[in-house]
């Protein structure tokens, strides 16, 4: 296995991905106006949260590599998942925020095709290959894609988002049972969550999920303050901020995987 892709092995029906978590570069940091600012969209911690999953038995798939040199979870063809809304792309040039990420560079046709070659591709061969893995030990797997992003970002949303924010590509990306079950855990947590709203799944969550063959996948993008304390705007002094020793959220995460395993379970 790539150095820069992690896969961990376990035999439950449940596959947990990292698409974001990654800080590494790819050898092209002076390109960037900042190796932080190319960093900063990270999804901080991720799987250092969802670290008791292999306990659980799941599989996790993650790659160490930034979203800032491609992002693993947009449509490879380039085409927009949020049409008519502010996202960013495959080999994004902007951040979050919306400030150039390069200075005086822009991937272009070859550059692009290189890293999807070198990184797209090879993230969702494991992936595919793990859920053929699982599928063929069990008559129904749940993909969980694994996201979190801060609270504020009024380029991509207004206001605060909520805590929770389940994305299921409004219910074609796996059985109703599962997606209410996941909503249920969500509205007892006494915390705010949302089914299908900003963050509907993106390409990982569409692509994967087939519900028809057993496949059940499902998208949650988690608001950072829910684990750690977030800064009114992140410099390079404060961001990123530490992993909350006893996160807030950490109850209904576990609570969520189980459901998930469960319902996973209950099809055999």
């Amino acid at each position: 296995m790539s150095d820069w892709l992690e896969v961990q092995r376990g035999d439950a029906p449940l596959v947990v991905a990292f698409p974001h978590g990654g800080t590494e570069l790819g050898g092209v940091e002076d390109r960037f106006v900042s190796p932080w600012l190319a960093r900063r969209d990270a999804d901080w911690w991720i799987a250092e949260l969802y670290a008791f999953v292999r306990e659980l038995g799941a599989t996790t798939v993650a790659t160490k590599v930034s979203r800032s040199i491609i992002d693993v979870n947009r449509d490879p063809s380039g085409a927009s998942l949020y049409p008519g809304q502010a996202t960013t792309d495959l080999c994004p040039v902007t951040t979050f925020d919306g400030e150039p990420l390069y200075r005086g560079f822009d991937p272009e046709t070859d550059e692009i095709a290189w890293r999807r070659k070198t990184f797209f591709d090879p993230y969702h061969a494991a992936l595919r290959a793990e859920i053929a893995r699982l599928r063929a030990m069990h008559p129904c797997v749940v993909l969980y894609d694994a996201h979190s992003i801060r609270s504020r970002i009024p380029r991509l949303f207004e206001g605060e988002l909520a805590q929770f924010n389940l994305g299921t590509n409004g219910g074609a990306t796996c059985d109703p049972v599962l997606e209410a079950a996941l909503v249920q855990v969500c509205a007892a947590s006494g915390q705010s969550y949302v089914c299908n709203g900003r963050f509907k799944g993106g390409w990982t969550t569409r692509h994967y999920g087939a519900p028809e063959h057993g496949v059940h996948a499902v998208q949650m993008e988690l608001a950072m303050r829910g684990y750690m304390d977030e800064p009114e705007q992140p410099t390079p002094e404060n961001w990123p901020a530490p992993l909350g020793a006893a996160p807030a959220i950490a109850p209904t995460l576990r609570a969520l995987i189980g459901a998930c395993l469960d319902f996973a379970k209950g099809q055999s």
